[in-house]
């Protein structure tokens, strides 16, 4: 489907400049009003995957799921992610959020951590919610690194995606992470830079104590951008040769004409974090089932609402983009996990 119209998103100054939207809710957002409850899930490789679960308190719950994505250095319990299930869950939906490994408060067991690229771990998420309830259909969401993960797993293999999923939204995405990284080590997204290193040091020293022969934290303090951490780091140990094939390989953008369900793209205009690369117009206009939609304002994972509202425009958004999608959906089998 071509790009569509810019949408009626029209905040007022100072969330007009994308650097303030993107900096405001982690400041001054109120936590949304959640209750979720925690489980742990064991995968394959015998590790585990904390996740969170959200319930509407209506006669929905069990008909439709909702999966969950965070962004890099987050977690289910972020304000946009609970902002989100909470939305959800207020529209009937059983909400299920994930948690990257490393990110729940807990070091995962093996040596790998998580990476843009990951997709296993949301199928393993996806297919544990499936088979709790016989669920109409789901949907999944994500957020900046969540979502390309989330583009990624639906465009690389269409074929084993459940059949239960028939829609996607996902915002702020870095579909193009050579541009993304290169565009973050730029002087004026230090501040971000600081705040994301800090944590993914100190990731990186915890694995060091569980495996030392793996991580070697000689010069971890002079790395100060993705592009060093990811050439030191996420690509040898993730099976990588560097940074540059990582990128290469966990773009999203390069599987966005091969996802085959409507899948809703919100990339803002003044978003300080994505490159020009990560605007995938032409791929839009070739796929029927992408929606591209890039609001003037909004900042990275921004988008705060209106005055007075609790909501935020992105929470908003997705239910009604699910609603267009779901209003006549008929019975669908969640067996194909």
């Amino acid at each position: 489907m071509p790009l569509l119209p810019v949408p009626e998103y029209s905040p007022v100054f100072p969330f007009t400049i994308g650097h303030f939207q993107t900096i405001y809710p982690t400041l001054f957002r109120k936590r949304p009003t959640a209750n979720p409850i925690r489980e742990r899930i064991f995968t394959e490789d015998h590790d585990f995957l904390d996740i969170d679960w959200h319930f509407p308190d209506n006669s929905l719950s069990g008909q439709k799921l909702a999966v969950i994505s965070h962004g890099l250095e987050g977690s289910s319990r972020m304000k946009n992610v609970l902002g989100m299930a909470s939305i959800l869950a207020q529209d009937g939906w059983d909400v299920l959020c994930l948690n990257f490994r490393g990110c729940s408060g807990e070091m995962n067991r093996l040596p790998r951590l998580y990476h843009s690229g990951v997709t296993d771990d949301l199928h393993t998420v996806l297919c544990h919610g499936l088979k709790q309830r016989n669920y109409r259909y789901a949907a999944l969401l994500g957020f900046s690194m969540g979502g390309n993960q989330t583009l990624k797993y639906l465009g690389e293999a269409p074929e084993k995606v459940p059949a239960a999923v028939r829609a996607a939204a996902v915002f702020s995405v870095p579909v193009d992470l050579a541009g993304s990284s290169a565009r973050m080590a730029l002087f004026h997204n230090r501040i971000y830079m600081r705040h994301f290193m800090r944590g993914l040091h100190q990731k990186i020293r915890s694995k060091a104590e569980m495996f030392p022969e793996i991580y070697d934290t000689k010069g971890l303090s002079a790395i100060k951008t993705f592009a060093q951490f990811d050439d030191r780091y996420t690509g040898p140990v993730h099976g990588f040769k560097d940074a540059a094939e990582y990128y290469r390989q966990c773009s999203s953008r390069q599987f966005l004409n091969n996802i085959a369900i409507p899948t809703l793209l919100v990339q803002a205009a003044d978003d300080p974090f994505l490159s020009p690369g990560c605007y995938p117009d032409e791929e839009a206009a070739r796929n029927p089932h992408l929606f591209l939609e890039i609001p003037e304002y909004g900042g990275h994972v921004g988008f705060v609402g209106e005055y007075r509202s609790k909501n935020y425009w992105t929470e908003d958004r997705a239910v009604l983009f699910f609603k267009d999608i779901f209003e006549d959906s008929a019975q669908t089998e969640s067996s194909s996990c």
